[in-house]
């Protein structure tokens, strides 16, 4: 038993230095995936719905392609990287845009995971909804460029 604990723990340990500062954030992103998908399944039943294979493939396929948001994230990232390093400037960070994709990606999925529960009969603190959905903005407007391009062209002007 502890040699598989041991391996695990080098195995996330690995893991972890390698992804940096997004490993966090994906492991989160993963339990909430988990729990959406449990817990929309469980909500299926509440809803009068029947849990079917085709409604099962669309809900795994639209957590693969969260997964392939934060994959453009990182092409994002090392694009950059590259970019920087190839004019000589170096970034502190990296996986910043992976991260605000992840981050986004993780309200997304725990906004679902409370309306599941809401469908199934639980009560929901008022407060937690509007909290996510505040985070999630604060990730829009963090990485909105469209408003930071039209600051330039007024500054320009």
């Amino acid at each position: 038993m502890n040699k598989v604990k041991t391996e695990v723990i080098v195995f996330l340990t690995l893991l972890s230095s390698w992804m940096g500062i997004l490993a966090i954030p994906m492991i989160i992103l993963l339990l909430c995936n988990l729990i959406d998908y449990g817990t929309g399944i469980a909500a299926s039943n509440y809803r009068g719905e029947k849990v079917n294979s085709y409604k099962s493939f669309r809900g795994i396929a639209k957590k693969i392609c969260m997964w392939l948001l934060v994959l453009v994230g990182v092409i994002v990232d090392m694009l950059i990287i590259y970019a920087t390093k190839t004019v000589g400037v170096s970034l502190p960070v990296c996986f910043l845009f992976a991260c605000a994709v992840t981050v986004w990606e993780i309200c997304n999925e725990l906004i679902s995971i409370l309306e599941n529960i809401k469908d199934i009969g639980a009560k929901i603190p008022a407060f937690l909804q509007p909290i996510i959905k505040n985070i999630q903005k604060q990730v829009d407007d963090k990485a909105d460029l469209k408003e930071d391009e039209k600051n330039v062209d007024k500054d320009k002007s």
